[in-house]
């Protein structure tokens, strides 16, 4: 397994949940962090936390829509400016569920928009940066939700079934370029997101936890160069 220490994560979503778990399980490898999520406050935590377990690494943070174009477009560009990205974890996502005809068509289109669009502006963006060094990992955090419909997911699903498909052909345009791709397809896990929406029928252990995938995207980000996970799915061993 390779070290991580001295890379640098570029992570979406970051403020609370799987975002923040994924950011703390990277400053325990020594891994410099820039924090994105739409909340300043909720990026000074993670902050915070992430400096007091790891005193010797940097972190960032940038309040950031994903599904604006022109605030991932000006936040990459201050990156850039003076940090390398080394990873790339786009994890920000929203959830609406309903009934195909009681869903609003503007919650539609923010799902789509924060979903599937804010992964393509923020990897459009990134990706210039990794083929100039020739190297990187590019993680997105779909769902298996986009493995297959379910009533009253239909928008969730059909985002994150475009995630996949999206990860699938970046990750076969890119790979011979020395950049892995990884689609991630966990079942539910344990978020203030899933939380709200009763996924976990009140017990919430009985799901995954943020750090549990957290934990698999570390191991996965130190296989040995030459080798990578294309594809996987995680899913609780309770039914």
């Amino acid at each position: 397994m390779e070290s991580l220490k001295g890379k640098t994560a570029l992570i979406t979503g970051a403020g609370k949940g799987l975002g923040k778990a994924m950011a703390l399980a990277l400053a325990a490898e020594s891994v410099n962090l820039i924090l994105i999520a739409r909340t300043k406050t909720d990026l000074d935590k993670v902050s915070t936390e992430a400096k007091a377990l790891n005193s010797g690494i940097s972190v960032s943070s940038f309040a950031v829509n994903v599904g604006s174009y022109a605030e991932v477009k000006t936040a990459i560009e201050k990156i850039s400016a003076t940090s390398p990205v080394d990873i790339l974890i786009n994890n920000a996502g929203i959830l609406k569920t309903g009934g195909y005809l009681e869903l609003p068509v503007e919650e539609w289109e923010e799902v789509i928009q924060v979903n599937v669009l804010g992964t393509y502006y923020v990897t459009h963006e990134v990706l210039p940066l990794l083929l100039k060094q020739s190297s990187g990992d590019i993680i997105n955090i779909a769902s298996t939700a986009g493995l297959k419909g379910s009533a009253k997911m239909s928008v969730y699903g059909a985002s994150k079934a475009a995630v996949i498909n999206m990860t699938e052909s970046l990750m076969q345009e890119v790979r011979k370029s020395n950049i892995r791709v990884t689609t991630v397809n966990p079942s539910t896990i344990a978020t203030e997101m899933t939380l709200n929406a009763n996924f976990t029928d009140g017990n919430a252990e009985k799901v995954l936890q943020p750090e549990d995938l957290a934990y698999v995207i570390v191991h996965n980000l130190k296989l040995p160069k030459r080798a990578f996970v294309k594809e996987f799915g995680l899913w609780s061993t309770n039914p």
